[in-house]
């Protein structure tokens, strides 16, 4: 039955994921996929700040599949973000392409750096 948690995280995160990145591309005249990092990102955050309540004992393996597979896993997306680099690219907008790279690893990995902190401040 561990897929039940999986699932009902993907049920929320796969909406969540189209809609926020509608919402802030209408607001943003821009080629970057802003829509796309800050979904990643925030996923980064959320599974940081999951990954250190585990390793604490604050976050059962029912949270860890729910959040950590199902919602996580369908918030983010590293297929669109590799086929929205390589489009940027492949349109002549290569500056944009590898701020998108560079700012989407580095941003990624601050935030679940900073969701582990997080979670070692509350639960350690």
């Amino acid at each position: 039955m561990n897929w039940l948690p999986v699932i009902a995280g993907a049920a929320v995160g796969a909406p969540l994921r189209y809609l926020t990145d509608l919402a802030v591309q209408k607001r943003h005249d821009t080629v970057f996929p802003w829509g796309t990092f800050i979904v990643n990102v925030t996923g980064s955050l959320i599974l940081g700040l999951l990954a250190g309540a585990a390793t604490y004992g604050a976050a059962s393996d029912s949270v860890q599949l729910l959040v950590g597979t199902g919602l996580c896993g369908a918030l983010t997306t590293y297929s669109t973000f590799s086929y929205e680099t390589m489009r940027l690219a492949e349109s002549g907008a290569r500056f944009f392409a590898a701020v998108n790279v560079i700012a989407s690893v580095v941003a990624g990995l601050g935030a679940a750096f900073v969701g582990v902190a997080v979670a070692e401040a509350v639960w350690a």
